[in-house]
């Protein structure tokens, strides 16, 4: 079951990660229960950034909207997980800068400028995606272990095969 406001008490300048099953939508908590967010224009009010054509677009709205609107059915959690790594922005910049951002539209790239890279620049000032550095990691060990692969047939054929013209010749 998703937290409730009485499990979890954001402050204002918190990042919401949202849980959507295969990726993670995220939030910047501004206060009295209302988000700031990067979510498709496209989307209905309250949508929030719930289906694939989050990631097939190349502009997304700020939109401020309830917490629970956003979040819907779905699981969440305060997730400041970098403060250890970058020092947080004071709230009142955070909230103030994203506050007056809202109505805008921007640019939107999976890859450079998704909700993560958003709040993030908020927070900390520093444009960043876990999700998608996470991703980066996972193609990069599958390259390698495809290019492992192909260079153990290509040592296996060349110890082992020989061509067929070679077999040919030492049977005469």
């Amino acid at each position: 079951m998703a937290p409730t406001l009485f499990d979890e008490k954001p402050e204002p300048g918190d990042l919401i990660e949202i849980f959507r099953g295969t990726y993670q939508h995220w939030a910047l908590y501004v206060g009295e229960g209302f988000v700031v967010h990067l979510a498709p224009p496209s989307e209905a009010p309250g949508a929030g950034s719930n289906s694939m054509m989050s990631v097939l677009t190349e502009k997304a709205m700020v939109k401020k909207e309830e917490l629970w609107d956003v979040v819907g059915t779905n699981k969440w959690k305060i997730n400041n997980s970098l403060d250890d790594k970058y020092k947080p922005r004071p709230p009142h910049v955070i909230v103030r800068e994203a506050c007056n951002m809202v109505g805008q539209e921007l640019p939107y790239c999976v890859f450079r400028g998704n909700c993560e890279h958003f709040v993030n620049e908020l927070r900390y000032g520093k444009a960043e995606s876990r999700q998608v550095q996470k991703a980066g990691e996972v193609v990069m060990v599958a390259g390698m272990a495809a290019a492992v692969g192909l260079g153990i047939c290509a040592l296996a054929g060349a110890l082992f095969g020989g061509s067929k013209k070679e077999n040919k010749e030492d049977t005469k």
